[in-house]
């Protein structure tokens, strides 16, 4: 019986000895697959050649980088200029010459910009002079790397050096040149049509003033009267009472809004009107209708006398 039972448990189907069999392939098949990666996988060779020639870029590349940081920290032997690659950037720039009369040890980069000079140039002054770098008379300017001849010679009768600020030594250095100033015409300046730079040649007006300025006309629709520069904001009285001389009103052609058809938006822009004025005017229209005439304006009770003689030469009705 016993002999029965055991021959029963080794008896498989022929569907089971296939199973087995399959299991058996299996495993036998991914206990033998790593040997047979060598045979599948080429190993990638090393190229000698081709790694020293990534070394040898490399330290060209390392070489040339080292010499432009060293040309860039190189100085001239008089100190006056530090070296720049001949690269167009933004110390390349040059704006139009404002003359005025200057000391060179104490003018900033700004003024020597003003002046025309390159912001290149203005920089490696302002480094000579934090070094302990001084200009002892006029002709030390012609020493400066990175000016041109005729800026040299422009420059010259407006330098006005401070000789109290040196010891005994250094003023025996100098020498007392005296140049002959060119007469500067103190030609008037048309409001309604100066641009920037004529602005900016006013005493007292650089270059944010003068941008203001001209934002300040755009906004009006064009200046009115002289007085009104002075309502710029940012400008002082002083200041303004230094330039009026200067100014005239030729062009007086102005922008007006027609107040009959113009939009909230439009009127609120004028810089005398404003949200409050400008809503008021719109109500007002949509209740009685478009306005006869510009003095239609006084019935609205937020406009003051002041406030219409000031809107009045921008308004229209037609």
């Amino acid at each position: 019986m016993y002999k029965n039972r055991l021959n029963s448990f080794f008896n498989f189907s022929k569907k089971e000895r296939t199973g087995t069999l399959v299991l058996l392939a299996f495993i036998l098949f991914f206990t033998l697959l790593p040997f047979f990666y060598p045979f599948f996988i080429k190993e990638k060779k090393y190229d000698q050649t081709a790694f020293e020639k990534e070394i040898a870029t490399l330290k060209i590349k390392q070489a040339d980088s080292n010499n432009r940081q060293y040309k860039s920290n190189q100085y001239e032997e008089n100190g006056y200029q530090r070296y720049y690659a001949d690269k167009p950037d933004k110390f390349n720039r040059q704006t139009k010459a404002v003359y005025f009369n200057f000391d060179p040890n104490t003018l900033d980069i700004a003024g020597w910009i003003k002046l025309g000079v390159r912001e290149k140039t203005a920089a490696s002054i302002q480094k000579y002079i934090s070094k302990g770098g001084k200009f002892y008379k006029p002709d030390d300017i012609n020493k400066i790397w990175g000016l041109s001849d005729e800026e040299k010679k422009n420059l010259l009768p407006f330098v006005q050096i401070d000789n109290s600020r040196f010891t005994n030594k250094q003023q025996n250095n100098y020498t007392s040149v005296k140049y002959e100033k060119p007469v500067v015409e103190n030609a008037l300046i048309d409001i309604n049509v100066a641009d920037t730079t004529a602005l900016i040649a006013l005493p007292g007006i650089g270059s944010k003033l003068a941008q203001r300025i001209i934002n300040f006309r755009d906004k009006l629709g064009g200046f009115n009267s002289i007085a009104q520069i002075g309502e710029t904001f940012g400008l002082s009285d002083s200041t303004f009472q230094k330039i009026k001389p200067r100014l005239s009103l030729i062009n007086l052609q102005l922008k007006q809004l027609n107040i009959n058809t113009a939009g909230v938006d439009e009127l609120k822009a004028h810089p005398y009107m404003r949200y409050v004025i400008a809503n008021a005017v719109i109500q007002y229209r949509s209740q009685h209708g478009n306005f006869a005439s510009v003095a239609d304006l006084k019935k609205i009770m937020l406009i003051t006398d002041e406030i219409y003689a000031k809107i009045l030469p921008y308004v229209r009705v037609n």
